[in-house]
């Protein structure tokens, strides 16, 4: 899976800005990601809000693919942290703010007359609803709804929810309606630097509420298909591990009600059976994560445009610490002294975008004010086999290069999982099982179906995924890398770089923050927990008479507007 980082906020920009780096695989048309663009996506890299623009007619329908299954239907708990989830339920949860292909948090103004922070001690933040706003069964969109996600997500409340993060969360002092509910006054006990990234996606309390106290509604709404909407659509059928159709709903509120009959969101967890979907027309639109094969076979297909393009995503090596042997530091230093990362991309990303180099940091990716290469100093990801031979041999490791033991004497071997039907992630893993093999360790290459399952249960050694992040850079920090943090799936944990996390998202000083990051990221590297490979680059590519659709690297994927997507009228 490519998980979303907890959707509303994790690893991202925060205040800072960064510029989408776009390039495509198709036609004509320069790109500064090495690529080039085709048809009408060639001014997605100046124009990401515009480009693919147009009048559409009335009726059709459009099948857009899903790499995963829906393993569960809360976006806000661990498990249910997914891209694909959060792609299929863009136009059923409503968000205050939207991540729009520019990278950066952009009003709802559907849901929301305005937004506003009113006071800076104490912060206080008044979120207008619109009026008009309601769920599909009549039920007002109001601070219920507020109320309910923050005492889901803040830790204190609800101590049993798996919340995907608490951050922000668990600095709020107090939630408090008015206008019939409709104004939502939050008073924060701290500064929250990234405020605009709580209280989305929003769940119906009064639904919630029927199954149970807060822990039992939160995993009601994890295990249960939404039958209601706040959102332009609604899920019509849902045909489980194949697809979901979602159809108009009839109480939407928006100013832009979807021209479709409906939007199928089609689930085809091969990779490699994408693309043939998409030359038969059984689908119109694929978001894959691509590999060089796609790229060239999407440029054959008549009538077809295709984007690749550079967002906030990150591919990455991380260590399960819950395994006793992995608690050795002498051991994973080792592991990733000995990966090679530039070899990674030659052999993965690198065959259809030069472009691509090796990531330096966790927590903001190059372009972003705060980028600091905080890895290379370290020879992690350096391939440098005799050093990684020299710590092993220095921890009383015995079969240095033939066949690894432990001082005590155990056999060292693990898995290095990545998520099944993704070619990059198996190249990826077979290709560290080469490497990490000089030194004496047997890794065995290992495909999973739930990513999400996997990662929330620590039924891994290494493993290899993405972060797909929304543009909150301090609070994606803070929701990855806190010890408590229930996306910390390997149990990273260190006392000072929580204090930095805690400070950095509670900062006013835009630069203090930045430091602070930095700083926690210098120590977390020192650690060998997460090995950064990459920015990850996406493809979108989709028929040339669906207008409106356009790449997103943020985690809320290109349905961020599905309402608006259409049939051109000429077609």
């Amino acid at each position: 899976m490519r998980t979303t980082k907890g959707l509303f906020g994790l690893l991202a920009v925060g205040v800072a800005s960064l510029l989408a780096v776009t390039a495509c695989g198709g036609g004509s048309g320069s790109s500064t990601s090495g690529g080039s663009a085709s048809g009408s996506f060639a001014d997605c890299a100046t124009k990401p809000l515009t480009c693919n623009s147009g009048t559409v007619k009335k009726g059709g329908s459009i099948s857009y693919v899903l790499e995963k299954t829906i393993v569960g239907w809360n976006l806000n708990s661990a498990d249910g942290n997914v891209l694909e989830g959060q792609e299929a339920l863009d136009g059923i949860t409503p968000t205050p703010f939207i991540n729009t292909p520019d990278l950066q948090p952009t009003l709802n103004t559907d849901l929301m007359t305005s937004v506003t922070q009113t006071s800076s001690s104490p912060q206080t933040i008044v979120y207008k609803i619109n009026p008009d706003a309601v769920w599909s069964d009549g039920t007002p969109i109001n601070v219920d709804d507020f109320t309910y996600m923050w005492k889901t997500m803040n830790g204190v409340d609800c101590k049993t929810c798996e919340a995907a993060t608490n951050s922000g969360y668990d600095q709020v002092k107090s939630v408090t309606g008015s206008d019939n509910g409709k104004t939502v006054t939050v008073v924060f006990n701290t500064p929250y630097t990234d405020w605009k990234g709580l209280f989305g996606p929003l769940y119906p309390a009064h639904l919630a509420n029927q199954h149970g106290d807060l822990a039992a509604s939160f995993k009601w709404l994890e295990d249960t298909q939404p039958t209601w909407s706040g959102g332009p659509f609604i899920i019509s059928k849902y045909d489980k591990d194949n697809s979901i159709t979602e159809t108009a709903n009839p109480k939407w509120y928006g100013k832009t009600k979807t021209s479709l009959d409906q939007l199928v969101f089609r689930i085809i967890t091969d990779q490699t059976q994408e693309v043939p979907a998409l030359q038969n027309n059984e689908v119109q639109a694929i978001f894959p994560q691509p590999d060089a094969d796609i790229v060239n076979q999407i440029k054959q297909i008549d009538g077809v445009n295709s984007t690749v393009g550079i967002g906030l995503q990150w591919e990455h090596i991380d260590i399960n610490l819950q395994n006793s042997m992995l608690k050795d530091l002498k051991l994973r230093t080792a592991i990733f002294d000995a990966i090679d990362t530039k070899q990674i991309i030659a052999k993965t990303v690198g065959q259809f975008d030069s472009s691509i180099q090796p990531l330096g940091n966790h927590n903001f990716l190059p372009g972003m004010n705060g980028y600091k290469d905080v890895v290379s100093s370290t020879g992690q990801g350096s391939g440098d086999i005799d050093k990684a031979k020299q710590q092993l041999t220095s921890g009383g490791y015995t079969g240095v290069g033939t066949a690894l033991k432990t001082p005590s004497g155990q056999a060292v071997q693990f898995r290095c999982s990545f998520t099944q039907g993704n070619v990059l992630r198996q190249q990826t893993c077979e290709l560290i099982q080469s490497e990490l093999g000089q030194l004496g360790i047997k890794i065995t290459p290992t495909s999973i179906s739930d990513l999400g399952g996997t990662l929330s249960s620590g039924d891994y050694d290494l493993i290899d995924f993405a972060w797909v992040e929304p543009p909150f850079v301090f609070a994606n920090a803070a929701q990855t890398w806190t010890s408590t943090s229930a996306s910390n799936y390997g149990h990273w944990s260190n006392p000072q770089a929580d204090a930095l996390l805690k400070d950095a998202s509670q900062q006013t000083d835009n630069q203090k923050a930045i430091d602070d990051l930095n700083q926690a990221d210098t120590i977390m590297t020192n650690d060998a927990y997460v090995l950064p490979l990459y920015p990850k680059p996406y493809l979108l590519a989709a028929y040339a008479n669906i207008l409106n659709i356009r790449g997103n690297g943020t985690q809320a994927g290109p349905p961020y507007n599905d309402q608006e997507w259409g049939l051109a009228t000429a077609s």
